[in-house]
């Protein structure tokens, strides 16, 4: 149940209590009143009776009445025992307040009748009961209406925080006036960590970028001079060294500019298939690919290839990282799969998988996730995830069923023209 529908109930269980409270009190307080006011009247017509029956020896007029018939059995026992009292009875003639008192060997009784005030209070008891029906009418849509209130205030803050937790570090909650309440505090605390967190990686992404510049003009002259130094194998064994470190700085470079977001995609039409193919022979490693058919299983000779509308210098950057990784970290046989339409790219290796740590989280810088799955900078997964938003794809990872990491990625739906159409001229008015 919504919060809002669970703090409506509670409103309305608490009205109903409170009108079922207040409407007891007041049901009792009454009737005892109306008792006491009736025990009183009997008493007095009683002792008035008692004189007025002690001085001519007869009660005509007194309106109390000698061995009456239909006097309770209890208040009768009591005056038998020489005592007086008063009973309230709800016999076939209605309620009554009886008083008794013994007259000699007789008995004197004095019998009120209470109908018409038992009918008052019950009068009033359909009043309470009205009465609370109404309040709880009026109150109920006041406690839906500051209930919905909150669950909004409540999901915004946590739509929020959904968004930070995504990467928007600029998302705030408290944007505005807000009520002083529990739910601010909340917000304001939330807003805090954002602005916190935000000043933080900000920093951290400086510093990679600052580290990452700084290092690149020594290493070119490391490089330089790797390549001077006589063939041998401490040479060659430093020249690769050197090249690791020149890539890592590259990548470096590369992930700083894509948390900065100075990265942009520039699409223009490519060929999905080739461009695969073309990245297998580029990397130098073995990649089996295979091109799904459209629905007719049939592909054609004069069929058009699959071509979607991207960036293909970053669309290749990301399935070279893909198969460098797969065979990096993996095992083969690697099999690429492009769907029909080409907006589908499965890299799949024979390896023990993705670690649990990257299905979860996604790739993390400097981490590869477990011993097992080799050597690494963790930044390949990483720059591909990053290049893959730039260009509004999708990157997923997974395991297949009978073993093996399996990496899809998922181009945007953009309508894109056939490879070699030209965009139709402009018409435009010729002056003179």
């Amino acid at each position: 149940m919504p919060l809002r529908w669970r703090i409506a109930a509670l409103v309305a269980a608490a009205a109903c209590a409170v009108a079922a409270a207040v409407g007891v009190l007041v049901h009792e307080f009454s009737r005892n009143r109306e008792l006491s006011q009736a025990r009183d009247a009997a008493r007095v017509t009683l002792d008035r009776a008692a004189v007025t029956y002690a001085r001519t020896g007869d009660v005509q007029g007194s309106g109390a009445a000698l061995d009456a018939p239909g006097l309770p059995a209890e208040l009768g026992d009591l005056v038998a025992k020489g005592r007086r009292g008063t009973e309230f009875t709800t016999g076939p003639a209605g309620p009554e307040m009886w008083a008794a008192r013994p007259a000699g060997d007789r008995v004197l009784s004095v019998r009120v009748g209470m109908s018409g005030t038992m009918r008052d209070i019950g009068a009033l008891d359909a009043s309470i009961v009205v009465a609370g029906l109404i309040t709880t009418a009026v109150v109920l849509p006041l406690g839906v209406l500051t209930a919905a209130r909150m669950s909004r205030r409540l999901r915004t803050a946590a739509a929020t925080a959904r968004r930070i937790a995504a990467g928007d570090l600029d998302a705030r909650i408290a944007a505005g006036a807000r009520p002083r309440d529990e739910i601010a505090d909340i917000s304001t605390a939330v807003d805090t960590m954002a602005g916190a967190l935000q000043k933080r990686l900000l920093g951290e992404q400086r510093f990679t970028a600052d580290v990452a510049h700084e290092l690149r003009t020594p290493l070119m002259g490391l490089v330089t001079a790797a390549e001077l130094l006589p063939d041998g194998e401490a040479a060659g064994y430093v020249r690769d060294r050197v090249r690791v470190l020149s890539a890592l700085v590259e990548e470096l470079l590369e992930i700083s500019r894509l948390d900065a977001g100075a990265e942009h995609a520039d699409l223009s039409p490519c060929p999905v298939g080739a461009l695969v193919r073309d990245v297998v022979a580029r990397t130098g490693l073995e990649a089996k690919v295979l091109e799904e058919t459209g629905a007719d299983g049939e592909s054609g000779a004069d069929e058009e290839p699959a071509t979607v509308r991207t960036d293909s210098r970053r669309l290749e950057r990301i399935l070279t990282n893909l198969v460098v990784n797969a065979h990096r970290h993996g095992r083969g046989p690697v099999v690429i799969t492009v769907s029909a339409d080409g907006r589908t790219v499965a890299v799949r290796d024979h390896g023990p998988g993705f670690p649990g740590s990257l299905l979860d989280d996604g790739p993390q810088r400097f981490r590869t996730g477990a011993r097992e799955r080799g050597t690494g900078h963790g930044l390949g997964l990483t720059i591909a995830l990053g290049q893959a938003q730039v260009i509004g794809a999708a990157l997923e990872f997974g395991n297949a069923p009978d073993g093996g990491a399996v990496a899809t990625l998922r181009l945007p739906e953009r309508t894109c023209p056939a490879i070699g159409d030209e965009p139709p001229l402009e018409a435009r008015p010729v002056d003179g």
